[in-house]
């Protein structure tokens, strides 16, 4: 199910054009189309230039929660999470996670950073956007929790049937003697077509993989740089925007190694906060893209908007 978060503006704007609303909503993000969908809805991609590449955000599903501290801030006493929930104008008792793989467009690279939940929701973004599974030149795996190797495999087996594959080479590691029912599923069939990465290596050139070890073993953060401009794939660095952002010693249940995931967090954003430049995470609100200042203990996320589009 899709849901539009309303803010007080955009609310007071459907009493005046109801039927404008969705359109409203993504009307500064791209000139393309958005893809049919039961209203309201949020455009399924948001497309900006950064130097000579194209990055492209695809929505590739939503998922309402119930009980965000059952996930996020585990570690909070429920008065520290109630407060700094209504601070930013959030809900303590709900939340809407969003699935958002990454489309860099490098020459005639087309490579596709994680795959959401399942083939069909980033082949619907990816088809919104313009773009075919068999477009795909190279598909990067930054870790291999299911929602993001959720769309490499479908019944009609692998969904990028023309891609070459990259992970890191401590994460394949780890899941190919761990294993689990979505591992086997999705990633072994593909094993023999995969090539392993570490830090400081280049999936192309002007894209750097950056160690971002501790919500898995092996997670991966990339660099991207082109005519002088950067923005940093944060994947799953943080994964909420207020709690993991603004709080960044808070735990996330999904967190494998909870101290190693803290401290890469006020290291990565760290340095993003520091040099200002644009992140792109995949469970912050779409479209994913955003600036960081720093704000007491943790870093203020500011969404951008039309900075990569001038």
């Amino acid at each position: 199910m899709t849901r539009t978060l309303i803010t007080r503006r955009t609310a007071f704007m459907a009493a005046a054009a109801l039927p404008a609303a969705p359109a409203l909503l993504g009307a500064s993000m791209t000139q393309a189309q958005t893809v049919a969908a039961a209203p309201p809805a949020i455009p399924p991609y948001r497309r900006v230039t950064l130097g000579d590449m194209t990055v492209t955000t695809l929505l590739a599903g939503t998922r309402p929660l119930d009980n965000p501290q059952g996930t996020f801030g585990t570690n909070a006493s429920p008065e520290d999470f109630n407060a700094l929930s209504s601070e930013a104008f959030i809900p303590a008792d709900k939340a809407l996670n969003f699935f958002t793989p990454t489309l860099i467009e490098a020459g005639d690279e087309k490579i596709l950073f994680d795959t959401g939940l399942s083939p069909e929701g980033t082949a619907a973004a990816l088809a919104a956007a313009g773009h075919g599974t068999d477009d795909i030149t190279t598909v990067v795996i930054t870790h291999m929790h299911g929602d993001h190797i959720g769309g490499l495999m479908g019944e009609g087996g692998a969904t990028f049937g023309k891609a070459r594959y990259i992970t890191g080479e401590v994460e394949f590691d780890h899941w190919s003697k761990a294993g689990n029912d979505t591992f086997e599923a999705k990633v072994r069939p593909l094993e023999d077509q995969f090539t392993f990465i570490k830090g400081g290596e280049s999936v192309v050139s002007g894209i750097t993989a950056v160690e971002a070890f501790g919500h898995t073993p092996g997670h991966m953060a990339y660099m991207v740089e082109s005519g002088g401009k950067s923005l940093v794939l944060a994947v799953d660095s943080a994964n909420h925007y207020v709690w993991s952002l603004q709080r960044p010693d808070w735990e996330v249940r999904f967190d494998m190694d909870k101290a190693q995931a803290a401290a890469t967090r006020k290291s990565l954003f760290g340095m993003v906060a520091a040099d200002r430049v644009p992140f792109i995470g995949y469970h912050m609100p779409f479209p994913g893209m955003g600036y960081l200042e720093t704000s007491g203990p943790g870093y203020r996320f500011v969404p951008v908007s039309y900075q990569l589009s001038v």
